[in-house]
């Protein structure tokens, strides 16, 4: 008996993911169609182009990040695409 009622809650657990998921999805589409911008907003180009400008004086990814006030990633990222470029 106890496994079927497990096997109950899990199906309908099952279902409300579903149904969540869905309604997430359908959210979402209606944001891009009222023209909303998803995601999360990128850097200014004038700090992306002073990271770009420490980066090529040699400094390193922690003093950048200090010095400038953006996060280890940012800085992270914009050197690995200066690696790419080169």
């Amino acid at each position: 008996m106890g496994k079927l009622i497990f096997q109950i809650t899990g199906a309908f657990a099952e279902f409300e993911r579903s149904m969540i998921r869905q309604r997430i999805h359908a959210g979402l589409q209606r944001a891009r169609k009222a023209g909303k911008v998803l995601g999360r907003a990128r850097i200014d180009p004038a700090i992306e182009a002073a990271i770009r400008r420490s980066l090529e004086k040699g400094r390193g990814i922690r003093e950048t990040a200090r010095e400038i006030g953006v996060g280890h990633g940012t800085i992270q990222r914009i050197k690995a695409e200066l690696a790419e470029a080169k």
